[in-house]
């Protein structure tokens, strides 16, 4: 699993120029970004964030919900336009959130879609493949929305390669992973891993420049994670001199 960091220019730069929901200068700044997932919490999410001054970035995938149906049918037309109209900033997730498997000869890879007809096969993606697999979420976004998604994508997992990455770029898409201190741990085993010292670990954890990682709703969490960490975590970040960021174009 490759990680990628997209830094901060520097923590007191023009707040209009990032995007900041803050309007007092700050000590140290992060991105918080968010992966649909199965969007069990994605109302909560949206009114911590509303609640709390902050913008975010969102990255999309035609996932299964909890309620049924999938992340980017017409049932979450009124939550993505709610999002966009208070400012939030989209990405892509690849609309199969197709998992980077292997390069594949001298051009391709080979990605696994955990949805769509080709759910748990490994496929070989060649350019214009690749391209309609990450725009096909901007497609979709501007027809629940009426805007386009941002030239940003983000791989499932994190997983990637140099040739994956490049290939994303030939698209126009940039790609964006997280810092290894923003990893918020929601995915995690809950016993092994509770919410307490999930919290305690992210609280001191985040560093100036770090993109945060965290989940619109995880299948395999049994205790979850956003009602008990998130908005206590925002409050520890801020109470550290932290503001947020979107992730710039």
């Amino acid at each position: 699993m490759r990680m990628i960091r997209y830094g901060l220019i520097g923590a007191c730069i023009l707040w209009s120029q990032l995007g900041l929901a803050q309007t007092n200068t700050c000590k140290n700044s992060a991105y918080l970004t968010f992966d649909t997932g199965n969007m069990a919490v994605a109302e909560y999410i949206a009114q911590v964030l509303k609640q709390q001054n902050i913008k975010a970035t969102f990255f999309l995938a035609n996932e299964k919900t909890k309620q049924g149906g999938y992340s980017l049918d017409d049932s979450w037309k009124g939550y993505w336009q709610a999002r966009l109209q208070e400012g939030h900033r989209f990405g892509s997730h690849t609309y199969d959130h197709s998992y980077w498997v292997q390069d594949a000869g001298e051009s391709d890879v080979l990605l696994r879609p955990q949805f769509g007809k080709n759910a748990g096969k490994a496929i070989r993606f060649d350019q214009a493949q690749l391209c309609t697999e990450i725009s096909k979420v901007s497609t979709r976004f501007q027809e629940l929305t009426g805007k386009p998604i941002d030239p940003i994508w983000r791989a499932p997992g994190g997983k990637t390669s140099p040739r994956l990455i490049a290939m994303g770029e030939r698209c126009g898409y940039r790609h964006i992973g997280w810092s290894p201190s923003g990893f918020l741990g929601d995915e995690l085993d809950s016993k092994r891993f509770p919410n307490a010292k999930l919290l305690e670990q992210a609280s001191r954890g985040l560093k100036n420049g770090d993109i945060a990682i965290a989940h619109l709703g995880i299948w395999s969490r049994e205790d979850p994670w956003a009602p008990a960490v998130l908005e206590p975590l925002i409050e520890n970040w801020k109470k550290r001199g932290f503001c947020f960021a979107l992730i710039p174009n």
